[in-house]
């Protein structure tokens, strides 16, 4: 931080030096992790795994703006909606162990003159809840983000999504307040809480987040013995 010129009493923040703007998301097709595999999404290929594995789950929309879907075409042509747009860019979670897709998500609100991106549309279906597939795949997309030179990537919920806020928090995203009336999400009012990381904090999320995600973490069963971020980590 430093003064301005004209007046010494008015702070001014520092220069952000050796700056590039960063690519948009979606051109890369695939994003490959240890146990999950991002894929564009592609109603082709995807629509049937992913509505199957919802079937029953109509919870899981509640904090999202659609859904739950009548039937399998009702969530194809949703998905065919989507698939091809850069923001938001949709990825489809494909579990490495069954080869399905079980979960999909988006690189979204894409600013990149400012270098910011979100990570929003996270829809995790029971089959992939509580896996270590579901919290790499959050990984990866936060991993390209920094990867590929964006200052600052951020999450969103609803307020009252108590597990999306408890997640925000384990995967190391710092909690910058919460926007009253911020959205009308089927007719009913939305207050959002936003969360953060910057390109600061990510050096030493990353290290933490590749412990946890070591194969020597895991046991003959795949149980973590240390969960994500540590147990000396405290909510924000």
């Amino acid at each position: 931080m430093s003064q301005s010129p004209a007046d010494p009493t008015r702070p001014i923040d520092e220069t952000v030096v050796g700056f590039t703007p960063p690519p948009a998301p979606g051109d890369d097709a695939v994003i490959e992790g240890r146990t999950v595999r991002l894929e564009r999404l592609n109603a082709a290929r995807h629509a049937a795994d992913i509505h199957a594995a919802a079937h029953g789950a109509d919870w899981i929309w509640d904090y999202l703006g659609y859904g739950p879907f009548r039937s399998e075409a009702e969530y194809r042509a949703w998905m065919e909606g989507v698939e091809a747009g850069r923001d938001p860019c949709f990825y489809a979670f494909v579990d490495k162990a069954s080869g399905r897709a079980l979960g999909l998500g988006s690189l979204m609100r894409v600013d990149v003159p400012n270098g910011v991106i979100e990570v929003g549309h996270i829809m995790i279906t029971p089959a992939m809840q509580r896996t270590t597939a579901a919290s790499e795949a959050i990984m990866l997309m936060v991993g390209w983000a920094f990867r590929n030179g964006y200052r600052r990537v951020e999450w969103k919920c609803d307020a009252l999504n108590a597990p999306s806020r408890a997640a925000a928090d384990r995967y190391g995203f710092s909690p910058e307040g919460v926007f009253r009336q911020h959205m009308i999400i089927k007719g009913r009012n939305r207050d959002t809480a936003w969360f953060a990381m910057t390109d600061r904090d990510w050096p030493a999320i990353r290290a933490r987040w590749d412990a946890w995600l070591a194969p020597s973490n895991f046991d003959a069963e795949g149980r973590q013995r240390e969960p994500l971020m540590g147990r000396d980590r405290q909510a924000g």
